[in-house]
């Protein structure tokens, strides 16, 4: 990940970009919690909430990956379909998990 070229294309300061990933990765960690109890009760609109919060937060940022597999998550929760839901979270979280040990870094 390229913090500097990512805040640049935002406007942002570097400094600014990583406070606000910070911020991002905890929030996504409670958002990935609801999409997690979504699942687990098979309740599509929770899902559908929580990956489109995480969607457009990463959006917001510049972290496309992580913006296109919320969306793909959103849109099945859509039309009432979990399927992949889970690996979709765990996929979240891992990206997540790597931009927190990279800010760790800084």
């Amino acid at each position: 990940m390229h913090c500097k070229e990512l805040a640049q294309r935002l406007g942002l300061e570097e400094e600014e970009y990583l406070e606000l990933l910070e911020l991002f990765v905890e929030t996504t960690g409670s958002n990935l919690a609801k999409l997690q109890g979504g699942l687990d009760a098979s309740d599509s609109r929770q899902v559908l909430e929580a990956a489109h919060t995480i969607k457009g937060s990463s959006a917001n940022l510049g972290l496309a990956a992580i913006a296109e597999v919320a969306k793909e998550v959103e849109e099945k929760a859509r039309q009432n379909s979990l399927e992949g839901a889970g690996e979709a979270a765990q996929s979240i979280k891992g990206q997540c998990e790597q931009i927190a040990q990279e800010l760790k870094g800084n």
